[in-house]
């Protein structure tokens, strides 16, 4: 079977992408996806995006780990699928589409960027001076210093396979804070990958709300990690998270064809 493919990246986190709007990739399976984003023995990519058409929605985002099976929403994939889907010729500014975890609205701005609206945040758990939320995808977050030091593999794999998350999995972010109370540092380890990837957005989502720098109201949040800068902004309302968008750039990297 040959396929034709994309690959898109955002802030180095890097998707193999299907055109399946006619529907010719819908029963790939997990030995075959996996395949598709191994580094040597394929084309390589932290997950691999289907669009598919939805009733009532301009597509649907089907997103699977680089491990070949299906997981939780993506906010680096649903930038970059939203950027695909315009080139595809679904030609809008705003959109919206449905995910795993509902529906999300995503827009083209003006400066390049593409905006993503994730779900709202009801609560942040702690947990030994820690912190859990779930931003369409479960995030385990620990502020520390010198997050670029770190030796993300070790330190991450040993949370993501303690016995608390073991059978389901988490992703592990580790976050510092810098002089500017609005600008942050993230390095994430994360599941389904199990290697840190160079940016996460769903782990970039979940450290910028850690970090508000204002209790009520408004917040912008500028984050760095190793693949690039993205801003995170959002309404916190005491301790609930509204209006929670995602921003930063998603770009075509290259395309063409495999046979599997």
């Amino acid at each position: 079977m040959k396929l034709y493919f994309y690959k898109y990246q955002g802030t180095g986190n890097d998707f193999v992408i299907l055109n399946n709007l006619d529907g010719l990739y819908t029963d790939l399976s997990t030995e075959i996806i996996e395949k598709l984003c191994h580094r040597r023995f394929g084309i390589g990519a932290d997950g691999l995006m289907l669009l598919n058409k939805h009733a009532g929605y301009d597509f649907e985002m089907k997103y699977y780990n680089a491990d070949g099976r299906e997981s939780s929403m993506c906010g680096n994939g649903g930038r970059c699928l939203t950027r695909f889907a315009n080139d595809m010729g679904i030609l809008k500014t705003e959109y919206t589409f449905l995910a795993i975890d509902g529906v999300h609205e995503a827009s083209l701005e003006t400066d390049g960027m593409v905006a993503l609206k994730m779900k709202n945040v009801e609560q942040i758990k702690q947990l030994q001076g820690d912190y859990i939320l779930d931003t369409g995808s479960p995030h385990y977050v620990q502020v520390l210093d010198n997050v670029m030091d770190l030796d993300v593999y070790k330190l991450g794999a040993n949370i993501r396979n303690s016995r608390e998350f073991a059978q389901e999995g988490i992703n592990v972010n580790f976050v510092e804070e810098t002089a500017q109370r609005d600008k942050i540092r993230v390095r994430t380890y994360e599941r389904g990958v199990e290697a840190e990837t160079l940016s996460c957005g769903t782990g970039v989502t979940a450290a910028a709300l850690v970090c508000s720098h204002n209790d009520n109201g408004f917040n912008r949040v500028e984050v760095e990690t190793r693949g690039g800068r993205l801003a995170v902004e959002y309404d916190r309302i005491d301790d609930r998270y509204e209006n929670i968008w995602l921003i930063g750039p998603a770009e075509k990297v290259f395309e063409g064809t495999v046979t599997v």
